[in-house]
């Protein structure tokens, strides 16, 4: 952990309690547990990011009657 950075984080008082808490229950450390929890939220973030971009290139093939994959073939050879 050559290149941590330290920095001062303010949380509510139930939130730091239950962030102790599983600390101690998974045995890390208290930064451990909230690098995890970033993590989690980036992960997260960009499956929401992923799934929207699904839904519009859906929105966009249902609007070019593109439903299946022989639509999609017929749709790219013409």
């Amino acid at each position: 952990m050559s290149n941590a950075v330290k920095k001062t984080i303010s949380l509510p008082a139930d939130l730091a309690r239950h962030a102790e808490e599983l600390a101690r229950a998974e045995g890390k450390t208290l930064s451990a547990v909230i690098q995890d929890a970033l993590r989690q939220a980036a992960v997260e973030r960009r499956r929401q990011e992923l799934r929207g971009m699904q839904a519009y290139w859906s929105r966009m093939a249902r609007d070019k009657g593109i439903l299946t994959e022989t639509d999609l073939d017929r749709y790219l050879r013409a």
